[in-house]
């Protein structure tokens, strides 16, 4: 769920550079009155748009208590996001357009048509929409866990840092990662249309309470046939945007493909994509982690939380995925299939040397348990105990170390021959 600055594209580029919120070239007003204008002046909401979907505000006022703060869930350049409950009982996350720095009109009206018309596990679920009263709002499933940035890093109150302490193990990283890849594919090549999201970043993959992750906003996003003399003007967010969308102006799903390789190492190494830094290599996180996935050494910007977790062979194979996504032309970057199949190896690689670690471990387990049976069964060194039968250990404790060391020695001995 993005913010757009609206203004010049240099005055965006500027803004952007230092708050990382997205921007585009202006194809319509952004100040308070334009917006009113859009409202009031007999522009109408596109007449193929799903009616079946309207939900009246009364409903919606309803189940957010008045857009009571206490049901306050995100906030940004597009607006507000509240926790709401319909009547029905169905928790839902109720996006609300501001005069002057919501949505427009435009974008609206795109994100209503795009997921009216889709139904995918890993594709956040339109439930309906409002547009009395001169309000834009939009009505999703409930995604329980928020937004996957907030499980990587959060920012510094009053401060330009960050702090990663993030929870995520590396086998959900990659499912997670995995799961938006799928939804990726499926606006690509799973419509008759297909559709390119125009904005794939951390903040717009959503987590339920089971951590399968959703895609979500669509307002950006460009459907219909690719016309390659067709300019559709830059929109993304800085930091994820392709730059060679940016440079040609010429919209493919190679640009998604681009903005998911940064949002992998993103993941990789929980911090922003772009930031302060006194090292201009570490400002730009998609630059800074190719310098070191060149070097052969990706380990050693990863998430400190999960050092000594990682399998080799899986983070080489992730590090090669992501740059992949990354390379500078779209037609040498994968298909959103492909980086699927790439994550999803990794991830087989991960499971496999969890498995090899467990199964040393059990048969360390039954080599010891295979031991102490053999004790039991040699001829007795103790003697019977005063009054139930049973027998102590002569020599102190030390003497029972010393039978199962004989033991062990036994056992190497008897399997050798």
């Amino acid at each position: 769920m993005s913010a757009r600055i609206r203004g010049t594209l240099s005055g965006r580029a500027k803004a952007s550079r230092t708050s990382g919120v997205p921007f585009s070239v202006p194809l319509y007003g952004g100040s308070s009155h334009n917006w009113l204008a859009e409202r009031t002046a007999n522009i109408s909401l596109a007449p193929d748009l799903k009616l079946a979907l309207k939900i009246p505000y009364a409903e919606i006022q309803r189940g957010t208590r008045n857009f009571n703060t206490k049901f306050l869930i995100g906030e940004g350049g597009f607006g507000k996001v509240y926790k709401g409950t319909l009547r029905d009982g169905v928790n839902v996350a109720v996006k609300r357009s501001e005069p002057g720095h919501g949505q427009g009109i435009l974008e609206f009206q795109t994100e209503i048509m795009v997921l009216s018309q889709i139904r995918h596990r890993h594709l956040v679920s339109l439930i309906g929409y409002c547009d009395e009263r001169n309000e834009m709002i939009l009505v999703y499933e409930f995604m329980e866990k928020g937004t996957l940035r907030d499980h990587l890093y959060s920012s510094v109150e009053n401060s330009e840092k960050y702090s990663s302490q993030s929870k995520l193990s590396w086998e959900q990283r990659l499912k997670i990662c995995i799961d938006a890849a799928k939804g990726l594919h499926y606006l690509h090549t799973g419509l008759s249309s297909r559709i390119i999201h125009r904005d794939v970043k951390s903040t717009n993959i959503l987590l339920n309470e089971e951590y399968i992750a959703k895609v979500a906003d669509f307002g950006l996003s460009k459907s219909g046939p690719l016309d390659p003399d067709e300019n559709t003007g830059v929109k993304g967010s800085f930091g994820y945007l392709d730059p060679e969308y940016f440079m040609s102006l010429q919209l493919t799903e190679k640009s998604d493909v681009y903005s998911f390789g940064v949002v992998l190492l993103e993941v990789l190494c929980a911090r922003p994509v772009i930031m302060t830094s006194d090292r201009r290599e570490e400002v730009n996180l998609a630059e800074w982690g190719m310098l070191w996935q060149r070097k052969g050494q990706l380990e050693k910007i990863i998430d400190p939380s999960l050092m000594g977790t990682i399998n080799s062979s899986s983070l080489r194979k992730f590090g090669e995925t992501a740059e992949k996504c990354l390379r500078a032309s779209g037609a040498e970057r994968p298909m959103m299939h492909d980086v699927m199949w790439d994550l999803e190896f990794a991830l087989r690689l991960q499971q496999n040397s969890m498995q090899r670690e467990l199964d040393e471990d059990s048969m360390n387990t039954a080599s010891l348990e295979l031991a102490l049976q053999a004790v039991n069964h040699l001829p007795s060194h103790r003697v019977p105990g005063e009054e139930d039968n049973s027998f102590a250990v002569l020599g102190g404790p030390d003497a029972s170390v010393t039978m199962a060391s004989g033991v062990f020695s036994q056992l190497r001995i008897d399997c050798g021959r």
